[in-house]
């Protein structure tokens, strides 16, 4: 806005001229009450991992994405991001050092956070080629002599639960670890373990249901998943997961509001999630 607008217009000003004067100041201050207003604009500041499909990538293309969005337009709320490779120490980086507000998906109950109700609940799956034989259970004894890839979380390769319960029962000499996420130099690097299943390079992958349900859809073969069991191994290591939404501790009234949208939205999260192919279980754990 012109910082002048409120000054004489080309010398003395007239006692003809005082009306017209009046007038454009009258419109300038209108003006400039329109330009500031967006400044005072309610907005919601999201972290998240821009290179993480199918959970979000820097085009908005994650179904976390759109399900943020959702929330965005009912809080009235401009959304924006900090983007951040989901490693070890995230949570530290950016929602504790104050660089945005909230995080989806991130498991429920979380310590670290303050977490919403649970939008969605999956598990871990076997994902198998179709005309393999299926496995459900860790306890097959099939699963001696295939060679499986298993997932490897954080930048130290620390084992997932999957890799955690074959390790338990001494099936180690073929499993091969797929970093959860990979390199950053190229896209979708978690897709890499449902790849190698499709292309024979390995027999099974045991994969966190919605990576697996997004990328086993996207491949030249049919593929199968089948959620593993037991869904508890031993007394603490869980296969299923409620997926929630984080704020920092204190931010409890952000909390109801989101938490509010995610239920006042529920049906429309729910077909978001059908979309990208998340296997999801109910309350009882069936599919």
């Amino acid at each position: 806005m012109y910082s002048g607008c409120l000054e004489p217009i080309g010398g003395p000003v007239r006692r003809g001229r005082m009306r017209s004067r009046h007038f454009v100041a009258t419109i300038c201050v209108l003006t400039l009450s329109l330009v500031a207003a967006p400044a005072n604009a309610r907005e919601l500041r999201v972290c998240a991992d821009p290179n993480n499909m199918p959970f979000s990538n820097a085009s908005g293309a994650g179904f976390e994405n759109k399900i943020v969005g959702i929330i965005a337009r009912e809080l009235g709320a401009t959304l924006s991001y900090t983007w951040w490779a989901q490693h070890r120490g995230f949570i530290r980086n950016t929602l504790k050092a104050g660089l945005c507000d909230l995080v989806p998906g991130t498991p429920a109950n979380l310590e670290i956070l303050r977490t919403t109700a649970p939008y969605y609940r999956s598990s871990y799956v076997f994902v198998t080629r179709k005309e393999a034989p299926e496995v459900s259970s860790f306890n097959d004894p099939r699963l001696r002599g295939l060679r499986i890839g298993v997932q490897l979380i954080g930048d130290d390769g620390a084992n997932s639960p999957p890799a955690q319960a074959l390790g338990r029962r001494g099936i180690v000499g073929h499993l091969t670890g797929f970093p959860v996420y990979g390199d950053y130099s190229a896209p979708n690097p978690p897709a890499r373990i449902i790849e190698a299943v499709a292309s024979g390079e390995i027999d099974m992958a045991v994969v966190w249901g919605p990576l697996a349900g997004y990328f086993a859809a996207r491949q030249k073969v049919a593929l199968r998943m089948t959620p593993v069991e037991p869904r508890i191994d031993g007394p603490q290591l869980p296969m299923i997961y409620d997926i929630s939404m984080g704020v920092r501790h204190e931010d409890d009234v952000l909390r109801g509001e989101v938490d509010a949208a995610l239920a006042k939205h529920r049906a429309e999260i729910n077909a978001i999630l059908a979309q990208y192919g998340l296997p999801r279980l109910d309350t009882a754990g069936a599919p």
